[in-house]
């Protein structure tokens, strides 16, 4: 129903900056909530960052706060994770996540996202 693409991962220094891209396209309507999570080496999948663009929500994972923001363009359903500021322990796959409505304390939740992309790789060299 709803398919995404993340775009805009690669090799960065330390204190570098990337942008990450989410396009959604499909059946987007009544989908108002995406979210990034990321998968580093030998470590669970955590949570990054979401907007509930519906909501006006936007909710951060404290490591990322003040370096990280998430953003959305309305017209073309695309969500953007702007990382700046970026250390090695960034370095990981990141995964965008759709989800029809979710509030700042449901952000978190791996399993209330509804459809996933492939990932895109983001590595931090020291």
């Amino acid at each position: 129903q709803v398919q995404l693409v993340e775009s805009g991962g690669g090799l960065v220094q330390a204190g570098g900056s990337l942008r990450l891209s989410c396009a959604a396209s499909g059946r987007t309507g009544n989908y108002y909530t995406m979210g990034w999570f990321r998968l580093a080496p030998g470590k669970e999948r955590e949570f990054v960052a979401a907007i509930n663009w519906s909501a006006g929500f936007i909710y951060y994972v404290d490591s990322v706060k003040g370096r990280f923001t998430i953003s959305r363009d309305n017209p073309k359903t695309t969500v953007y994770l702007q990382m700046n500021s970026l250390k090695p322990e960034d370095t990981a796959v990141y995964y965008c996540a759709a989800s029809r409505w979710l509030t700042i304390g449901q952000m978190g939740i791996l399993n209330k996202y509804d459809y996933w992309g492939q990932g895109t790789q983001v590595t931090v060299s020291s």
